[in-house]
């Protein structure tokens, strides 16, 4: 979709904001954004998801393709078109959830560990793979995958991943990150995650 592939180009790290509260989640956004993030989820298992998605998604939707993660029912892919989403990000591959994504004309960002999970997520309808957890793969596993993966589907290494580790997996094939709680942590101040997106944005431009 021209939407996601618009923003992945414009800088291909996604934020994943595990725990932020809807209080917060502006002016946490208006940091990412000022960094130049332009992918960022609020995961269903944070406090009062699809209000901060909400708040998200009037606040920042013209500049950030905003949606949620740790998505893992056709019904709450519903749910965050409601508030405004237009992304979907999950953690395993459910092809009811991606196919449902892919009907609502929304970014479906399925996490897959296997060559099998990853063609049975491109069937379904996904837009981007998401390797999770890339703590228990390696940039050789991308290497590996990418030689059979189409090369105009983009993948995401999630999991562990911080400024000075994100060089191998992009020589492997990896075409961008999810970032977790190196970029935000619950608790974490706007300054906070403004500092870490801008180390974020260095490291992958001066690569």
């Amino acid at each position: 979709m021209t939407e996601f592939a618009n923003a992945f180009a414009a800088l291909p790290l996604v934020a994943i904001l595990r725990g932020v509260e809807p209080h917060e989640v502006v002016a946490i956004g208006d940091a990412l954004v000022e960094a130049g993030f332009t992918l960022i989820e609020v995961p269903l298992n944070s406090p009062d998801p699809f209000a901060s998605i909400e708040a998200l998604a009037r606040a920042h939707g013209d500049r950030a393709m905003i949606g949620a993660g740790t998505v893992l029912t056709p019904e709450d892919v519903g749910r965050v078109a409601d508030a405004g989403g237009r992304m979907i990000v999950s953690p395993n591959t459910d092809v009811r959830v991606i196919a449902e994504t892919a009907m609502r004309g929304m970014a479906s960002l399925p996490g897959y560990f296997t060559a099998s999970e990853a063609f049975a997520a491109l069937q379904a309808g996904a837009t981007a793979l998401k390797l999770f957890p890339a703590e228990a793969a390696s940039p050789a596993v991308v290497k590996a995958q990418r030689a059979v993966l189409p090369r105009d589907v983009p993948l995401l290494a999630v999991g562990g991943i911080s400024p000075d580790t994100m060089g191998p997996w992009r020589a492997a094939g990896a075409d961008g990150f999810g970032l977790g709680s190196a970029l935000y942590k619950r608790g974490a101040s706007a300054a906070d995650v403004g500092a870490a997106a801008r180390a974020f944005v260095t490291a992958w431009r001066g690569a």
